[in-house]
């Protein structure tokens, strides 16, 4: 039985030894680790990826964190704090966004939860501080998150997360077919998930660094959603 394709984006940055701008991909090797822990297969997709071509291929997918998104995807100047991702892999992730198969679940952590609200038409906050008066959501402290009853978050972990944060940028306007379904005690959005049924997920916070036991089931259940998604369009038990 061949195990679930899971598709990962991959950044690019400027290399150490020579400075040659964009001169290495870059990706934490936690989100690899977690998704073969899980039972998948990672394939990563560097800026520039023909999408076209292996999308069809693929069962699932997971959107790491990053840098910031562009401000101007929404219409905004963007902020004297933003740092902008890598504009080659947001736009190769655009495209993917449009070409992976309208079913397949994709699980978004940090820059990964903002990315799938600007694809989905909405907005960020672009820098948190301005409007709660300090920075503590940059840092890597572990933090607590109120999480919605009945939603399918709250069906992973209960109605309590707890996870490491490293932001200082958040969601703002909801985009279309998508709720917010976990909280930080100053009012933060810390998670969202599809209104349409499909399982899309994203999260705020950072699963992959996180060694709690609600860490390990996030991904256990992305990975049995994305079994289902793969005999689901294949008939083919995963």
């Amino acid at each position: 039985m061949s195990k679930p394709v899971i598709a990962i984006s991959v950044s690019a940055m400027t290399s150490p030894k020579n400075n040659r701008p964009f001169g290495r991909y870059y990706l934490e090797r936690d989100y690899v680790d977690r998704v073969i822990a899980a039972g998948g297969a990672p394939v990563l997709i560097p800026p520039g990826t023909e999408v076209e071509s292996i999308a069809p291929f693929i069962d699932g997918w997971v959107i790491p964190g990053g840098n910031d998104i562009d401000a101007a995807l929404w219409g905004e100047p963007n902020h004297p704090e933003v740092e902008n991702e890598y504009s080659g892999r947001t736009e190769t992730e655009r495209h993917l966004f449009g070409q992976i198969h309208p079913s397949a679940p994709i699980l978004g952590i940090c820059y990964g939860c903002q990315l799938m609200n600007v694809l989905h038409g909405g907005s960020l906050i672009q820098h948190l501080p301005d409007i709660l008066g300090g920075d503590y959501h940059r840092g890597d402290p572990i933090q607590d998150y109120r999480v919605e009853p009945g939603t399918r978050l709250a069906g992973i972990v209960g109605e309590h997360a707890q996870g490491k944060s490293w932001h200082h940028q958040a969601v703002d306007r909801i985009g279309d077919g998508l709720k917010p379904v976990a909280w930080h005690e100053d009012g933060t959005i810390e998670a969202l998930e599809s209104t349409e049924g499909r399982w899309l997920v994203g999260l705020q916070w950072h699963p992959e660094r996180t060694e709690l036991p609600e860490s390990e089931k996030l991904f256990e259940a992305f990975m049995e959603a994305v079994r289902e998604f793969k005999i689901s369009r294949s008939g083919v038990p995963a």
